[in-house]
């Protein structure tokens, strides 16, 4: 494998719940952004997809929907409906590792919001209403852009 083209996938999803967008906060034990705001998600495995009939001769489907459908689960206890995309971004993690982030929404579907041991609180906010929370960098303006999004604006590329 050649390393320059190995990366770490995430996806992350911005929760719609009555016009407003779920946020929550991680752990002051994370490695990554502790003690900041955030929405959900997590790391693509390859068992996300390959332990699972493939959705052709050979191909696997929906893989980033059903990434963000298990982590949504795990993280809140929330089941989520009607994905749709945001943006795309990569940043370095700190030990060195690259890592691509694709960016989703989705509606809540059902369920009661249950944290896992990652997260401390959570919070259902307006665009004005985020402003008020240590976000992660960026986190906001993908917020906005969803917001422009569900009010039929085109929201273009992300833009700080």
């Amino acid at each position: 494998m050649d390393p320059n083209k190995a990366h770490y996938v995430v996806v992350t999803g911005i929760i719609v719940k009555d016009g407003k967008y779920l946020i929550t906060k991680r752990s002051p034990n994370e490695k990554a952004f502790p003690n900041l705001w955030t929405v959900p998600g997590g790391k693509l495995e390859m068992n996300d997809y390959s332990t699972r009939p493939k959705d052709t001769n050979s191909h696997w489907y929906n893989i980033f929907e059903d990434l963000l459908r298990r982590e949504v689960m795990e993280e809140t206890g929330l089941k989520i409906k009607n994905f749709g995309y945001v943006t795309s971004l990569s940043y370095i993690r700190e030990d060195g590792i690259p890592t691509l982030i694709v960016s989703l929404f989705a509606d809540h579907d059902d369920g009661e919001i249950k944290l896992c041991s990652a997260l401390t609180e959570y919070v259902w906010v307006t665009l004005e209403e985020a402003k008020n929370y240590d976000l992660i960098e960026g986190i906001y303006e993908e917020l906005e852009m969803l917001d422009k999004l569900l009010k039929g604006e085109k929201i273009g590329e992300w833009k700080k």
